[in-house]
């Protein structure tokens, strides 16, 4: 019985001991096959953290899979996708865990791939410390400066350069120097507070934990050993308080709470709080847990506040306290890190995500984007797949952040596509844009409702689509012609005309054609506020760009009229001549040729050109707006 008991206490006692650890979290990157993932295999190796049928399935898949002879594959450890280990490279990011005597250890394994530079973006936006691999044989490449920078970028202010496969190099000294004076001439201006170099080899384990006697000539520490000793500053509670709400918590008619995760600083009881959008102000009556009320809560911990005031808050919004309120802004810069295949476009309508809220945005404008190798500054139109720019960013109406460096939870962001709900960017907030803080909306006594009742009708856009030559303005000047002679107040906006005036400036670039649309749907919006039937001819190519234009409008001011006619149909029409010049590639970019389009999923009319004559189509329309009351 007291063997029982002192083995009890003695298990107590390292519990206690292991709760009391630091914990650091740390991701490994780098260019494809530097050794990443064989690194944390061997780290759990080391660390004694593999149980005996993860060790005989090692030795099964490496005789399967391994690329290292008879030897164990410790890259097997962390790559579990049957893709991964067919190819050798890490497709997904793994977070495996370990310890030793001293500390605690999260650490991601990122993809080197360059086609999977986002998932390396998704593992560093949560660690401390970077281990940035190098293949000994190959130095410094491209991939190594894109993933050092986008971990400076994602606010990682400690670096350790691994020199790994020193062992292919006969352990050379001089090949580890010449590598680290690579290595500090482009990280120097990074912002790391620490950058430690160690020569290693993950596959035979020198200088990962132990120090070995292949490299006699480094004095340094070992990997671990710098891990196990590096200061990392998390103390997010002496931050300013921060909670997005998740949830207004309303189970019954008497409680009414604000449910969400604390990002920063502490909270508690009778403290004042602020809602920082509306600026509405109250105090904390208590701190509601699954575990009962709390006297405190701090940074990282889920908690539902209710307050002494019924004050108004709902979902998306941030909590602080009155003397420490975050930025409120519709417009700010950010460090932007583009994720898909298909290009980012100034002007284009984009979901934007960051904390709980989610609003529409656009980019305003590409400052300039950066090269990964000189990190010089370059002219763009548009960021391709993995290219980091410096954007300014319009929001549908203002919300609550922090500038990416005072905090991370509230200053970063993801960039969504409306169409298919993918993230397609993600971005870092630099500071919120002032220029425009002596602008408000001006108040007029006639208003949109007076004009629109002037004139005995209800102002909508009838926007017709389609391809050149499909008959879009055919039918809308018809249309036009038809309202004009019962009494309506009208206006349109051809594709050409514009092109004259509005939009001379653009050409017939993507870029170009998104901006064309959007000016164009501001106009279309500005004549719907003057009481008119707005039509609008244009190609307008992309769902997005459609998509922002019926945005923009009210419920019920957006009237999408596709025009729909084959290709074959509209090419053999070919009333200007273009498709023939499409087709002897004298004219680039153009819709259904080189350029797609993108034809309409739910428009409110389609109109058939290939069934019926262009009079009675304009018949059609008219008929639709008498139907929905708007004549």
């Amino acid at each position: 019985m007291f063997v029982e008991k002192a083995d009890a206490a003695a298990f107590t006692d390292y519990l206690a001991r292991h709760e009391r650890k630091s914990l650091l979290r740390f991701l490994t990157c780098g260019s494809v096959d530097d050794g990443k993932s064989t690194l944390i295999g061997r780290l759990l190796w080391d660390t004694k953290l593999l149980f005996e049928d993860q060790l005989q399935s090692l030795t099964r898949d490496s005789k399967r899979h391994g690329t290292v002879g008879e030897d164990i594959d410790f890259a097997l450890l962390v790559d579990g996708l049957e893709a991964e280990r067919e190819q050798g490279i890490t497709i997904d990011v793994a977070y495996r865990f370990f310890a030793t005597e001293k500390r605690k250890f999260i650490v991601a394994d990122t993809p080197g791939h360059v086609q999977y530079t986002r998932n390396m973006a998704t593992g560093a936006s949560n660690a401390d410390l970077a281990v940035l691999l190098v293949d000994a044989r190959r130095g410094i490449l491209t991939q190594t400066r894109r993933h050092a920078f986008i971990a400076s970028l994602l606010g990682i202010r400690h670096v350790v350069l691994a020199v790994n496969k020193i062992d292919l190099m006969g352990y050379d000294e001089a090949v580890f120097r010449r590598i680290v004076a690579d290595f500090e001439a482009f990280a120097a201006d990074l912002g790391f507070a620490t950058r430690v170099a160690v020569p290693l080899s993950a596959r035979f384990g020198d200088n990962v934990l132990d120090r070995g006697d292949a490299m006699p000539w480094y004095h340094g520490p070992t990997l671990v050993e710098h891990l196990e000793t590096v200061e990392v500053d998390r103390d997010r509670t002496a931050a300013p308080f921060r909670m997005p709400v998740q949830w207004v918590n309303r189970p019954d008619l008497d409680f009414r709470g604000f449910s969400g995760t604390i990002t920063s600083g502490s909270i508690r009881p009778g403290d004042a709080i602020v809602v920082a959008k509306s600026g509405r102000t109250s105090t904390v009556a208590s701190i509601v847990t699954f575990d009962g009320d709390r006297d405190e809560a701090g940074a990282g911990e889920a908690v539902t506040l209710t307050l002494a005031d019924e004050i108004d808050v709902s979902r998306g919004d941030v909590l602080a306290k009155p003397d420490a309120r975050p930025e409120v802004a519709d417009q700010f810069a950010a460090h932007l890190i583009w994720m898909a295949d298909e290009p980012a476009m100034p002007g284009r309508s984009y979901f934007l995500k960051i904390g709980t809220k989610l609003v529409s945005a656009q980019i305003t404008e590409i400052k300039h984007k950066i090269d990964v190798d000189s990190f010089g500054r370059l002219a763009a139109k548009q960021l391709a797949l993995n290219e980091v720019a410096v954007v300014n960013v319009a929001l549908s109406e203002a919300i609550a952040f922090d500038p990416y460096a005072v905090d991370h939870d509230t200053g970063a962001f993801i960039v969504i596509d409306r169409l298919t709900n993918l993230t397609v960017g993600a971005g870092m907030i630099d500071f919120a844009l002032r220029r425009a803080a002596n602008i408000h909306w001006q108040a007029l006594d006639v208003d949109k409702r007076a004009r629109a009742e002037a004139k005995g009708q209800h102002p909508v856009v009838l926007w017709f689509t389609g391809l050149s030559g499909a008959g879009k303005s055919t039918i809308a000047n018809l249309v036009e012609k038809k309202l004009h002679v019962a009494g309506r107040h009208t206006y349109v906006l051809d594709g050409d005309n514009v092109r004259h005036g509005l939009a001379k400036d653009l050409g017939f670039s993507a870029a170009d054609r998104v901006e064309n649309i959007r000016r164009v749907a501001e106009t279309a919006k500005l004549f719907v506020d003057a009481g008119l039937i707005v039509l609008t001819a244009f190609i307008s190519p992309f769902r997005s760009e459609r998509r922002l234009a019926r945005d923009i409008l009210e419920p019920g001011e957006f009237v999408e009229i596709h025009v729909a006619t084959p290709l074959e149909v509209a090419e053999a029409r070919d009333p200007k001549g273009l498709y023939a010049k499409a087709r002897a590639g004298k004219l680039a970019n153009f819709t259904g040729i080189d350029s797609p389009y993108e034809a309409p999923e739910a428009a409110e009319l389609v109109l058939d050109t290939t069934s019926a004559d262009a009079d009675t189509l304009a018949d059609r329309v008219i008929a639709h707006l008498r139907a929905n009351g708007y004549v």
